[in-house]
């Protein structure tokens, strides 16, 4: 007797793995967090400043700046590869549904692609998940053993 492991897609957890990245995406859209903006209230004490410290806080914020806005650029480059490997209806779906400032309705983009609403759920779906394989964040039940 042969055993082989057979791995199923986790359809639930893969779903969410997908909706927490599509979130994530839309808050870098969206927001630049406030303690990365330049301060602008003037501090003042009477205790010398520390001569060995390397950055000022303008400096620092500027650096955590940069580092954000270079996380942001990868991360949005690294959806849009995911994206791209969707066919176009797929994309148009996710793109319209999740990825723009202003979403749209189900309703409105089921109506716009004239399928029918069964039809375009099924299509979110395989969407939702071509996109979680293409961004290789899959989620995976545990091993089944099965005899063949």
């Amino acid at each position: 007797m042969k055993t082989r492991h057979i791995q199923l897609v986790d359809e639930k957890l893969t779903r969410k793995a997908v909706e927490e990245k599509i979130e994530k995406y839309r808050v870098y859209l969206l927001t630049v967090p406030a303690d990365y903006l330049f301060k602008i209230t003037a501090s003042y004490s009477l205790a010398p400043g520390n001569s060995d410290q390397f950055n000022s806080k303008t400096e620092s914020a500027a650096i955590k700046r940069v580092e954000f806005e270079l996380a942001r650029e990868k991360y949005f480059n690294w959806m849009h590869k995911g994206l791209m490997s969707l066919k176009e209806d797929e994309r148009q779906i996710i793109v319209r549904r999740y990825l723009q400032l202003e979403t749209e309705y189900d309703i409105d983009i089921w109506m716009d692609l004239s399928i029918g609403k069964t039809k375009y759920y099924k299509k979110k779906w395989q969407a939702l998940l071509r996109l979680a394989f293409a961004l290789k964040i899959e989620v995976y039940q545990q091993d089944r053993n099965e005899v063949s």
